[in-house]
């Protein structure tokens, strides 16, 4: 006699399934959780979240990078000039940093999140696009040809960390 999972049950047992999982009910969103989230769908309040938080990433970046700047007189300079100067280093760092990733940060949301609303899908397509504006934007003070380089590196590199983290399917 095999012990399928599929056999009747022998005789004096109740025939009650003891393995059956119980599948819950679907609970309906209630209206706090359905007014947040359509403020979360409103491009302006995804894109300047992402501006702060990049800012955010920036500001951490630049003081990680600032303190690893080495003056270049190390040798007369006494330890209380160091000190300072690598301080003030971290601070011109950390600010120049937080602005680019601020910006970075809301100008690609915002180019998602309009391209997305536009063509009605969430696809791959939508991160090339944002991506594009957001290398043509940052670098367009180098010309027609830097923003257009601007443009082609930055849509490459979104579209590689998106493949990499597989977010659309």
């Amino acid at each position: 006699m095999s012990n399928d999972s599929s056999a009747e049950p022998a005789a004096g047992s109740s025939g009650s399934n003891e393995n059956v999982t119980k599948i819950e009910p679907i609970r309906m969103p209630t209206i706090e959780e359905m007014r947040a989230q359509e403020v979360w769908n409103n491009c302006a309040v995804k894109s300047v979240a992402s501006g702060v938080m990049g800012g955010g990433l920036g500001l951490m970046m630049g003081l990680f990078m600032g303190a690893l700047d080495n003056p270049i007189m190390h040798d007369t300079m006494t330890g209380r000039q160091q000190f300072v100067y690598t301080a003030k280093q971290m601070g011109q760092r950390s600010w120049g940093s937080c602005k680019t990733f601020a910006v970075m940060g809301l100008v690609y949301s915002a180019a998602e999140c309009i391209v997305e609303k536009a063509r009605a899908k969430h696809d791959i397509i939508n991160t090339a696009v944002a991506g594009c504006v957001t290398g043509g934007a940052m670098s367009a003070r180098g010309g027609p040809k830097a923003a257009c380089m601007g443009c082609v590196g930055f849509a490459t590199f979104s579209v590689l960390i998106e493949k990499f983290f597989d977010r659309h399917t």
